[in-house]
């Protein structure tokens, strides 16, 4: 596995600093722009959009000194937003960094700009994984990174506790694709945890299950998401605990919060151990992902990090040992082999006994 030059890692570091800088939410979308027009021998500011159709809101008096450093600051802010595009460019371009595809970039930064990831929301999945090239330094192949849809988690006593709520999901949705639409929970028909286009694009939000398993039946309610509801799932919780701050490189970059890598490595094995036959593409998937993110981890010396989370994840019990026992075991010969080799290094290295698991240490 490769990984990309200093100076493409140094861009990319700059790019997801000055995007979260740039990610407070303003009364104005960079979309418009601030015009100065004369009334009755006065000039006065508006704020003007193109889109969807042409619209102009009054701002107030162009002598007004504190609506012109308004303006200024504003001018100051689109510059920076151009500037970030030209990054994204080349960080895609030059230093060959994974791009999502433009609609699931278009939803990820609608969601992030209605406040998604403000109130600590974590987008999962193989759309965070996109961002895990960048983060890590190194190149991963595009074929771990395709994906229909677009899923995002959030703990459930975090969104009780928030006290602050995003626009409703599906006025969101709509501002990306007219289509989308409200999918009745199975069980709660009153409550939507998916959303879906006309395209079978598909959105997701889920949870930690709080309780038995009696509980994944069951949609729970988020309160500050916008009117959604959350899928509950197991292991969920290892996933989003401690989630890091990086960009989708997509337009100016979108500003994220997704899990850990090695979270999601070691979260990966869980789930293709979980999958049902029936669902032998997604666990091949999520085998493929596990293994590059452990390569990835050994190559950018982040061994230490991996050996803690698969010690934590071994330690929460038997049925997370047996998960983790058969997502290894599933993995191809070869990359079982990595995997394993990696993971005693690492484990040994941080003199981490994993009681009742042998690793080839190499």
């Amino acid at each position: 596995m490769k990984t990309i030059d200093l100076a493409y890692r140094t861009l990319y570091a700059e790019l997801v600093q000055r995007s979260l800088d740039a990610s407070f939410e303003t009364e104005f979308s960079t979309a418009g722009n601030f015009v100065r027009v004369p009334v009755k021998g006065r000039d006065y500011w508006y704020f003007e959009e193109t889109r969807p159709e042409k619209t102009r809101r009054y701002v107030g008096p162009a002598e007004d000194p504190e609506i012109a450093k308004r303006v200024a600051a504003f001018r100051e802010i689109k510059d920076d937003l151009r500037s970030r595009r030209k990054l994204v460019s080349t960080l895609v371009r030059d230093a060959g960094l994974n791009a999502p595809e433009t609609f699931t970039g278009d939803v990820v930064e609608a969601l992030e700009k209605a406040g998604i990831f403000r109130l600590r929301a974590v987008l999962v999945g193989t759309v965070a994984f996109q961002t895990y090239a960048g983060y890590l330094g190194v190149r991963l192949p595009g074929a771990a990174l395709q994906t229909g849809d677009a899923d995002f988690a959030q703990f459930h006593s975090v969104s009780a506790e928030v006290d602050d709520s995003m626009a409703p999901v599906i006025e969101v949705l709509k501002t990306v694709d007219p289509t989308f639409r409200e999918i009745p929970h199975r069980t709660d028909a009153g409550r939507t945890t998916q959303y879906e286009n006309a395209s079978r694009y598909r959105i997701e939000f889920l949870t930690p299950n709080r309780g038995s398993d009696d509980h994944a039946d069951r949609a729970s309610l988020m309160p500050s998401l916008g009117g959604a509801s959350a899928q509950p799932l197991r292991f969920l919780d290892f996933l989003i605990r401690d989630p890091v701050r990086t960009v989708l490189l997509h337009r100016s970059g979108v500003p994220v919060l997704v899990p850990s890598p090695e979270r999601f490595a070691v979260h990966k094995l869980i789930v293709a151990a979980r999958r049902e036959r029936s669902a032998a593409a997604k666990r091949e998937k999520d085998l493929h992902q596990a293994s590059l993110l452990v390569e990835a981890l050994d190559t950018t010396r982040r061994q230490d990090d991996l050996a803690f989370a698969f010690a934590e994840a071994w330690q929460r019990g038997d049925a997370w040992r047996e998960a983790l026992r058969k997502g290894l075991s599933l993995l191809k010969p070869d990359r079982r082999e990595m995997v394993d080799l990696t993971l005693g290094r690492a484990l040994g290295e941080a003199h981490i006994d994993v009681e009742g698991f042998t690793m080839r240490l190499g």
